[in-house]
């Protein structure tokens, strides 16, 4: 089942999911009990909005061999995890913003793991319980900034700097995905979610031995290599196969 939230012209965001492109209402809680409306709204009338409002996101670095050796970089003994903040999240359509403290603003092509239920001290054999399904995501960073710094929160954290959608995708199976990117139809990134160094079981599992994880939060797992740098103008577009599509246009702080 593909779920999403949604808006109609002024109206306030709600809940649905959908089928054969149209969208159904939903009522009661998608982390607990509710119920299917009829689907009969065709998608493209709605303004598709960030599905999840997380109270946290967790992002992995260097999940990606191929991504870790493209910046020298050593691929962690453990997962290496750092934390987006929610003011970063777009929706699907929504513009990523360069922002004039940087000259190079790249895309990371992301599979985001959308937690569905509180946990603590999960095991990786428990993990695929605590899931709600998954989502496409783009770990924009300011990477000139991110090499400048000690730490990551400032070439990370970024508003617009963590696009998401369009929908959590519920019986999706991560084992043997193709993730990719497209920067103006150019292909920049592939490969597959079997090629993690860590599996979204083991993620969960270290996540969540280090802090409580909530419903709807958010672990984005890793990019595959090939990231790059966007400008003004661009249309970045993050696939993974077995979801669909992520596309959002790129405009600089001046306009943005």
């Amino acid at each position: 089942m593909q779920l999403v939230r949604y808006k109609i012209g002024s109206e306030p965001p709600q809940p649905g999911w959908v089928y054969e492109g149209k969208i159904g209402a939903i009522g009661g809680d998608i982390f607990g009990e509710f119920q299917r409306g009829e689907a009969h709204l065709p998608i493209e009338q709605a303004q598709l909005l960030p599905p999840v409002r997380p109270s946290k996101i967790i992002c992995v670095g260097r999940n990606y061999v191929a991504h870790a050796m493209e910046h020298q970089a050593e691929v962690p003994s453990v997962p290496l995890l750092f934390l987006k903040p929610p003011s970063a999240l777009i929706g699907p359509g929504d513009s990523i913003v360069l922002p004039p403290q940087s000259k190079q603003v790249e895309h990371e092509a992301e599979l985001a793991i959308v937690i569905g239920r509180r946990g603590r001290w999960i095991t990786p054999e428990e993990a695929p319980g605590f899931v709600l399904g998954y989502t496409i995501a783009n770990d924009v960073t300011a990477r000139d900034l991110q090499l400048s710094d000690d730490q990551w929160t400032r070439g990370k954290g970024f508003d617009t700097f963590c696009p998401i959608g369009p929908w959590i995708e519920t019986s999706f199976d991560p084992s043997d995905a193709l993730i990719s990117c497209h920067v103006n139809g150019e292909m920049r990134q592939m490969a597959s979610t079997r090629d993690m160094v860590f599996t979204p079981r083991q993620l969960i599992a270290f996540a969540s031995s280090v802090m409580t994880l909530e419903a709807g939060d958010l672990i984005l797992t890793g990019t595959p290599a090939g990231v790059s740098p966007l400008s003004h103008g661009d249309i970045v577009e993050v696939a993974i196969e077995g979801i669909g599509s992520l596309k959002n246009p790129v405009v600089s702080h001046e306009t943005g």
